[in-house]
């Protein structure tokens, strides 16, 4: 890592931007692909599309091609088993979604071929994204990138969906680096007020602002930069991960946006013994290093003093007086989502309480 400056405590890292560091002309050599699999990914990427992502390459897979259509034409798309499926979609049969993706996993590899990073979204529970992600984040591996999965989790009451979706997120973790789960359980517990499509709306932005703020604190000049290395080093751990947001403004924004991440995690976590941690702060020009600074610290006092932290801040000159905080733990456990009994998984001994991390 070039010219770099340690910011806060033993164990947390950055990269502080100054002059003449060249680490900008190696983050634009890094080719950065954002995959949705299935019509939830793809939701996601048309999302990306919308808010707009520099320095990312769009892609969507899917079975279904009228959903394909539906997407910005700056989305690569690719009809996955069009053979198999006639591009009428899985019918809500992972195993179709999967022998799809395998059918054909040579053009997906050809796309992701030089792909140093990879993000890959899905939901999870239907026949498509459950099925092909793996698939996918194999491809993605087999090319050299890292592999973050970010995929949901069914409602309780989507009960034929939950199997399906715990036996996809097993086999893709088993791939992925790091898997980031977002349980739409705890969506009602955010926003419990919105109508039931636009609180599905809500993941689809978390899932944008994570992948847009990660991808663009690497790949342009910011207050406090990460580069691909923070984030090898932190997301390359093979750990399950669940998304954390939260906002602050006025006087209080720092203590505002700590307590609202802390108390916003989108699954239940214990964060005791956490691993790591990737954040990101975004905030108006009148952010201070200093603010951003005490935001990483007062999110990271649980952990234990080894934990990997890595953090990066950016600057939006369309915000005032307000910060927007994303952050990946690594190591944390939920048990919640899964029980506490491991029956029809294959863990290693670490695993054995699904150890998580999460945005």
């Amino acid at each position: 890592m070039n010219s770099t400056e340690t910011l806060f405590k033993p164990g947390v890292g950055s990269v502080f931007s100054s002059p003449g560091n060249d680490m900008f002309d190696d983050a634009n050599r890094l080719k950065i692909v954002v995959v949705g699999a299935g019509g939830g990914g793809g939701n996601t990427i048309n999302r990306l599309c919308r808010i707009g992502v520099s320095g990312a390459e769009l892609m969507a897979c899917n079975t279904d091609s009228q959903d394909l259509k539906k997407l910005d034409e700056r989305v690569t798309k690719v009809l996955i088993g069009a053979k198999m499926t006639r591009g009428l979609g899985a019918g809500g049969f992972p195993e179709i979604g999967m022998k799809a993706a395998e059918a054909s996993r040579h053009e997906i590899g050809s796309l992701l071929e030089g792909s140093h990073l990879c993000f890959l979204t899905a939901g999870m529970g239907g026949g498509t994204g459950t099925g092909s992600s793996a698939v996918i984040a194999e491809a993605a591996k087999d090319a050299g990138a890292l592999v973050v999965a970010i995929v949901t989790f069914p409602f309780k009451l989507e009960r034929s969906r939950l199997e399906k979706a715990r036996e996809g997120i097993n086999k893709l973790r088993k791939v992925a680096d790091t898997v980031v789960v977002i349980d739409n359980n705890k969506l009602v517990e955010y926003v419990p007020n919105l109508p039931i499509d636009k609180a599905f709306l809500v993941a689809d932005e978390i899932v944008s602002r994570a992948v847009k703020g990660i991808t663009e604190t690497i790949k342009e000049p910011s207050l406090v930069n990460l580069d691909f290395s923070d984030i090898k080093a932190v997301l390359g751990g093979g750990n399950v991960s669940v998304i954390s947001v939260g906002d602050g403004e006025g006087p209080d924004k720092v203590e505002m946006a700590v307590r609202n991440t802390l108390e916003h995690p989108l699954l239940d976590v214990d964060y005791k013994g956490a691993k790591g941690a990737l954040i990101h702060i975004t905030g108006g020009p009148d952010m201070t290093l200093g603010e951003a600074n005490t935001v990483g610290e007062k999110l990271t006092e649980q952990f234990d003093d080894r934990a990997n932290v890595m953090w990066g801040a950016r600057l939006n000159p369309n915000i005032e007086d307000r910060l927007e905080v994303i952050s990946i733990v690594t190591g944390v456990k939920s048990p919640n989502l899964f029980g506490s009994s491991t029956k029809g998984f294959e863990y290693g001994q670490e695993d054995d309480d699904w150890g998580l991390a999460y945005i």
